[in-house]
C-alpha cells in the first residue's frame, strides 16, 4: 500500500523458547562476531570464550560455548543481561529458526482474488478500506483453516482504495462550507458528498475511471507478481460496499445517462407528434426533421459499428468478474430510477448478463438503512419471498444454499390461528430460520436511511437531475414493488390492481411451482437474538467486514465453483 509501508526483515538469530526474531542491530552485531571467530573452521568438541563489546554504554559479556548436536555450525550462546548488572542468567540465542525451511514450506497457491472496493467516506478515514480488509481477510483465514484445511489453494483479498487519487472539484466545496457546526460539515462533505458526485454528470466519469483504472492496475500487479495465476486459470471476484457496488456495477455493463438522455429525447419528440395539435404545415415539418433525425442515427450507428469491426477495443477490465459480491448495496435503486422493472423471466440477464459477470450476489444485514433488494427488480412477486438467510457460521451441517425452498414472508395464516405445536416448531434456532413474519423491522429509521439517499440523489442538477426527477414521477416507484407491508391481504388487493393473480402458495408458507429465479441474488444475515434493531440500524452498514458468516459464504460459493470444476475436468480426463 502506497499509505502503509512494512518494513520486511530476514531473522537471523532468535531468543530461545519464544522464537522471535532479534533487535536488527543486536543481530548483525552477533552474526558479525560469530563469522569472524568461526567462518571456515572445524567446530571443536567444547570450548568458552568470552567477548567484551560494548553495549547502551555498558560492557557486555557473550559466551560461547559449542553445540555438540550440530555439525553446520548453529550454537547456544549466552548472553548476559547487559542492563542488570545483578543478572547472570542471561538469554539464551539459536543461530537459526526452530524448523529448517523445506520446498513444501510455502504458502498455499492462490486460484481466486477477490478485489475489495469501498464505498462513501474514504476521503474522512483515508485508508480505512485497508483495515477493512485485512479484517475480512483475517477472518477469511479463520474459516478456511476450520472448513476448507484440506483443499491446496486459498482466496487472496486485495484492497481497491480508489477515492484518494480523484481531484473533483478541488477545494470548491469546502471553501463554500458555512463556518457553524463544521466538524458535521467536514464529515457530511467527505462522506455522504460522494453520492452528489456520482449523481453529477460532470465528475462521474472520473469516479468510474478511478475505480476502472485502479482495478486494472491492482491485477496487471498482481499478475506480474504471480506469473502462474493466469496461466492456471485463476478467478477473479468483486466484493463491493455501499456506492462502491452501483460504481463497480456500472463498470461492467457501460452504463451511460447520456445514452438514456438520448432515448428519452427520441421519447418525447414520438409522444409530441402524437399528442400535440399542430397545423398541417408544422405537422409535415416536424415528420420531415423526425425522419432526418432517425436517417442521422442510422448513420451513426453503422460508422460507431464500421470503428468497431476495424479497431478492436480493449476490454473496460483486464479480467473476467466471476462473482460479484455486493454489501450493504443501494444498487437496487439506482436501476429503479434508471427505469428497470420486472420482467417474465428469472434470469439475472435481466440486469446483469452473464457473459459480463457469472453469478451476481446481494448480501444485506435486515436493518440496513442503505440496502436494497434486488431480486423483486427482476420478478415483481419476489418483493413476498423472503430472503436466504445467510447461515450462521458455528451451524452444524448447514443445508446448501441451492437447496433452500423460497418461503413468503407474509404466509397465508395468521399468527395466532396457527397451532400450539406449529408455532414452537418456528422458534429460531441455529439451524433454521426466524419466523418470517418480520417485515417491520426498524421500518422507520429504514424510511428514513432510504429517504436519505433519494433526497441525495435528486439533488444532482442538470442532466442527473432531470434523470432522477423524470424517473422519480413514474408510476411504478420502488415503494410500489415493496409489497407485504400491508399483510397478506394487502397483497392481494395491490396484486389485483395491476392485473396480477395472487401466487399459488401452500398452508407450510412455502412456494409452489411458479415462475422463479434461476438463482437467488438477496442474502440476509440473520438478526441476533438480543440485537436492538434501532441501535443495529445506525451501525449495521458498517458491520459486515468482520462477520464470520459473510466470510464463510463468500468462500462457500468460491471453492464450490472451484471445486465443481476440478469434478468436471476429472470426468473429462477420465
Amino acid at each position: 500500500s502506497e499509505t502503509e509501508k512494512i518494513p520486511v526483515m530476514r531473522g537471523q538469530w532468535f531468543i530461545d523458547g519464544t522464537w522471535q526474531p532479534l533487535e536488527e542491530e543486536e543481530s548483525n552485531l552477533i552474526e558479525q562476531e560469530h563469522l569472524n571467530r568461526f567462518k571456515g573452521q572445524q567446530l571443536q568438541e567444547s570450548f568458552d570464550m568470552e567477548i567484551s563489546k560494548p553495549v547502551d554504554g555498558k560492557e557486555g559479556k557473550i559466551l560461547l560455548s559449542a553445540d555438540e548436536t550440530t555439525a553446520l555450525g548453529r550454537m547456544s550462546l549466552m548472553w548476559d543481561d547487559v542492563l542488570s548488572a545483578a543478572s547472570s542468567s542471561g538469554t539464551r540465542l539459536h543461530r537459526g529458526y526452530v524448523e529448517e525451511a523445506t520446498l513444501e514450506d510455502k504458502p498455499p497457491q492462490t486460484s481466486h482474488i477477490v478485489f475489495v472496493v469501498h464505498g462513501i467516506g474514504q476521503k474522512m478515514d483515508q485508508g480505512r478500506i485497508i483495515k477493512n480488509t485485512a479484517m475480512m481477510r483475517d477472518t477469511a483465514r479463520k474459516v478456511e483453516e476450520k472448513y476448507f484445511s484440506n483443499l491446496a489453494t486459498h482466496v487472496e483479498f486485495l484492497p481497491v482504495e480508489w477515492r484518494s487519487k480523484l481531484t473533483l472539484d478541488g477545494d470548491t466545496v469546502d471553501s463554500i462550507t458555512p463556518d457553524k457546526v463544521r466538524g458535521l460539515r467536514d464529515m457530511l462533505n467527505s462522506s455522504a458528498m460522494d453520492i452528489m458526485y456520482y449523481t453529477s454528470p460532470l465528475y462521474r466519469d472520473e469516479l468510474v475511471k478511478g475505480l476502472q483504472q485502479e482495478l486494472n492496475r491492482l491485477y496487471s500487479l498482481f499478475c506480474s507478481r504471480n506469473p502462474e495465476f493466469e496461466e492456471k486459470g485463476g478467478k477473479v471476484s468483486i466484493v463491493s460496499h455501499s456506492l462502491g457496488c452501483v460504481i463497480t456495477y456500472d463498470i461492467m455493463t457501460g452504463w451511460n445517462p447520456v445514452r438514456l438522455y438520448e432515448q428519452l429525447l427520441q421519447k418525447e419528440e414520438e409522444e409530441e407528434l402524437e399528442e400535440r395539435w399542430m397545423s398541417y404545415e408544422e405537422q409535415r415539418l416536424l415528420e420531415e426533421l423526425y425522419v432526418t433525425k432517425q436517417r442521422l442515427r442510422e448513420i451513426e450507428e453503422r460508422l460507431h459499428e464500421l470503428k468497431a469491426s476495424t479497431i478492436s477495443k480493449p476490454p473496460v477490465l483486464k479480467f473476467k468478474v466471476e462473482n460479484f459480491f455486493c454489501m450493504g448495496s443501494p444498487l437496487a435503486v439506482f436501476l429503479a430510477l434508471r427505469g428497470i422493472r420486472p420482467g417474465s423471466s428469472g434470469s439475472q440477464d435481466h440486469i446483469l448478463p452473464r457473459t459480463i459477470c457469472n453469478r451476481l450476489l446481494n448480501i444485506f444485514h435486515p436493518t440496513d438503512p442503505v440496502a436494497y433488494r434486488l431480486e423483486p427488480l427482476i420478478l415483481k412477486h419476489y418483493s413476498n419471498i423472503s430472503p436466504v438467510q445467510i447461515h450462521w457460521y458455528n451451524t452444524a451441517n448447514p443445508l446448501p444454499y441451492e437447496h433452500m425452498k423460497p418461503s413468503f414472508l407474509n404466509p397465508t395464516k395468521e399468527a395466532t390461528s396457527a397451532p400450539d405445536t406449529e408455532s414452537a416448531s418456528a422458534a429460531p434456532s441455529p439451524t433454521t430460520s426466524p419466523v418470517m413474519v418480520r417485515r417491520h423491522y426498524g421500518e422507520s429509521i429504514t424510511n428514513i436511511g432510504k429517504a436519505s439517499i433519494l433526497g441525495a440523489a435528486s439533488i444532482g442538477k442538470g442532466l442527473g437531475g432531470m434523470l432522477f426527477s423524470r424517473f422519480g414521477r413514474s408510476s411504478a416507484t420502488p415503494q410500489t414493488m415493496e409489497t407485504g407491508k400491508d399483510g397478506p391481504e394487502g397483497d392481494e388487493k395491490k396484486a389485483t390492481a395491476v392485473g396480477t393473480p395472487p401466487l399459488p402458495h401452500s398452508s407450510s408458507g412455502f412456494l409452489e411451482p411458479t415462475v422463479e429465479l434461476e438463482h437467488r441474488i438477496d442474502f440476509e444475515l440473520r438478526e441476533g437474538l438480543v440485537e436492538s434493531r434501532y441501535w443495529s440500524a445506525v451501525t449495521s452498514h458498517t458491520a459486515y467486514w468482520s462477520s464470520l458468516d459473510i466470510a464463510l459464504f463468500l468462500l462457500t460459493f468460491m471453492y464450490k465453483q472451484d471445486q465443481e470444476e476440478t469434478d468436471k475436468s476429472n470426468l473429462d480426463t477420465i
